[in-house]
């Protein structure tokens, strides 16, 4: 029988400190858990692509500010005519805070740090500075991300429309999906966990990240993701909040911790209904962030293809 028992504060400690990737990857560690990302895994990725249906994971640049994007992207447009009178140019400017809850971005290995300090060990108060960060930044990852990815359907296993306050994912459930699914992400693999956050924005007049208690995956969740050694996450919602544990033993310590990344905000809900109706719960990923020099992130538009 699986153990459903939660993990203590010291335990994560533990795990998030004797689980640590630092050094693992020498010269090449700018890129962290990317490098588990091999010609062989890109190959095998390929190799999944059957039916040629593709879905895309993002949802649309949030222009409206709302509960859930109180920094709205900048979005602004200009025309120009030629003189001539045979036609024109349409044009506009675009300005992203990224990092949030409303953005589908992908968050580069600096965006977080531990009282140890961030990814392979080096300082924040060095690394990072007003012209960009030195060390771990988005710009690591510009020849882009193509991999196997492994989807795990949270609310069809559960029998509910979306993950509820108070009951987030635990590491045993995302162990039991998978075996009820018929998967089992391995290294290198892209891990998508989805939870059901349309539906409850829906019913909830959105996700409320204000501090307060909301929906998620909970941060015995890391020990999966540890274990399986997976180089990135795809998302809908976010940690849920466990305060006892503090801030930063949240999911969001795998970048400074397993150097491995995370897509935010991804749309889910069309894959999931694809990779039912596909019969299939791989697929090949990709992902492409701007090239960003410095950067803390980026935003993306992961694509899986059947």
């Amino acid at each position: 029988m699986t153990d459903h028992k939660k993990p203590t504060r010291d335990e994560i400690d533990a795990l998030l400190r004797e689980g640590r990737n630092w050094g693992r990857w020498g010269n090449d560690g700018n890129a962290g858990a990317m490098n588990l990302i091999t010609p062989e895994k890109r190959r095998e990725a390929a190799g999944l692509v059957r039916s040629g249906r593709s879905v895309s994971l993002s949802r649309p640049l949030p222009v409206q500010p709302s509960v859930e994007n109180p920094r709205p992207v900048h979005q602004y447009m200009s025309s120009l005519n030629f003189d001539d009178g045979a036609g024109g140019f349409a044009m506009d400017y675009i300005g992203v805070f990224q990092h949030g809850y409303s953005v589908t971005h992908i968050d580069a290995l600096c965006h977080h740090w531990t009282e140890d300090g961030m990814w392979d060990g080096h300082d924040p108060a060095k690394e990072i500075g007003f012209e960009g960060a030195k060390q771990g930044a988005i710009d690591a990852w510009k020849d882009g991300i193509m991999t196997r990815g492994v989807l795990l359907d949270v609310p069809r296993h559960r029998g509910v429309p979306y993950v509820e306050v108070g009951s987030p994912v635990h590491v045993w459930e995302l162990e039991e999906i998978a075996k009820a699914q018929g998967v089992e992400p391995g290294p290198g693999d892209a891990l998508l966990l989805y939870c059901g956050r349309e539906a409850y924005a829906a019913d909830h007049g959105g996700i409320f990240y204000d501090g307060s208690a909301y929906p998620g995956v909970h941060p015995s969740s890391l020990k999966y993701l540890r274990d399986r050694d997976v180089a990135l996450i795809v998302w809908d919602m976010s940690d849920e909040p466990v305060f006892e544990y503090g801030k930063s033993r949240s999911i969001h310590a795998v970048l400074s911790s397993f150097g491995m990344a995370i897509v935010d905000n991804a749309l889910l809900e069309p894959l999931a209904n694809a990779c039912a109706e596909e019969g299939s719960y791989e697929f090949m990923l990709t992902v492409n962030p701007l090239v960003i020099a410095g950067g803390t992130g980026s935003p993306v538009t992961p694509v899986a293809t059947f």
